[in-house]
């Protein structure tokens, strides 16, 4: 059986700043394009039979600069939508709110088409994920890889080992990192953890 591989898309200057980015649709910096490429090397030789990314031009920049131009879009791996704080660092919001937690409390209520999204609205999207590559890992030895972002990523990776949402507090995931899902004993078990590769000097 294939394992599921993980790939946070590249830096951006929001990722730099520690901007909470969801539906803004920032490109890599140059540093993030590096990453990128980066990425090649330690998908090199690996057999992958699928290829996913999130429609975000950050995530399919990432994929494209991997090697994997044909990867199929999938809006169900978008980042969570973090409504009302989209572009707000985590030490602002604390200000105002300095008991909050995006695991458990969500985001503050958006805008008129991004209202936000509960931590259990983005387990449902990656739990959609989920039943969408389960049967192309059964399906023989070839692996998955998904170039998305990382707060729906470690929900995702939470919702694979059998966890809540709030599960994904206790994965950090760097940007450009590489992740695998595998399984042992049929047991489902993280086979490696946000792996990056040589990063370029800034």
């Amino acid at each position: 059986m294939g394992e599921l591989i993980l790939v946070r898309h590249g830096e951006t200057e929001w990722s730099l700043s520690g901007q909470h980015t969801s539906y803004t649709d920032l490109p890599l910096t140059a540093r993030g394009e590096e990453q990128a490429r980066s990425v090649a090397p330690l998908l090199a030789g690996r057999p992958i039979g699928l290829a996913l990314t999130s429609p975000l031009q950050r995530a399919l920049h990432t994929a494209e600069l991997a090697g994997f131009k044909s990867a199929r879009i999938t809006p169900d791996l978008h980042e969570w939508d973090y409504g009302g704080d989209e572009g707000v660092t985590t030490a602002e919001i604390h200000r105002d709110r300095p008991d909050w937690n995006l695991w458990t409390d969500g985001v503050a209520l958006g805008p008129a088409g991004h209202p936000g999204e509960s931590p259990a609205e983005v387990a449902e999207r990656a739990d959609r994920v989920l039943a969408e590559v389960a049967s192309a890992l059964r399906g023989g030895d070839e692996d998955v890889v998904l170039f998305a972002h990382s707060h729906f990523l470690r929900v995702l990776t939470a919702r694979y080992l059998g966890l809540p949402a709030s599960g994904g507090a206790l994965f950090v995931l760097d940007t450009g990192a590489m992740s695998r899902l595998g399984r042992e004993h049929d047991r489902p078990v993280i086979t490696a953890w946000n792996t990056a590769p040589p990063q370029p000097t800034p």
